[in-house]
């Protein structure tokens, strides 16, 4: 995988936040929280919140769109994401970005 598939990868999901965020009146204090999840934990979210954004990523490209991602957000890391390499993604089969915002929970 090279950096232009990691950018195209980041644009198209930071496009996709902007417009949901849009569509569904986010505030400014609505904040995304983001999980690198396995196909069983995006289920659960999609489940638990609404609106998600979901996408699955190759597992060799995973933490560099995460780590973009937040870092054009400006969103700090927390002490869980900042333990994630690409062994802990590929054993835990982490292979979808999913986007949710806590104080959306489907109803």
């Amino acid at each position: 995988m090279n950096e232009k598939t990691i950018e195209d990868q980041t644009r198209l999901y930071l496009y996709d936040l902007m417009n949901t965020a849009k569509e569904h009146g986010f505030k400014t204090d609505d904040v995304w929280e983001f999980s690198v999840a396995t196909d069983t934990e995006r289920l659960k979210l999609q489940k638990d919140y609404y609106p998600t954004i979901a996408t699955k990523l190759f597992p060799e490209i995973m933490l560099q769109v995460f780590h973009a991602i937040k870092e054009r957000l400006n969103q700090s890391f927390n002490k869980e994401e900042q333990q994630l390499d690409k062994r802990s993604v590929l054993a835990g089969e982490l292979s979808y970005l999913v986007a949710y915002n806590p104080k959306r929970p489907r109803t």
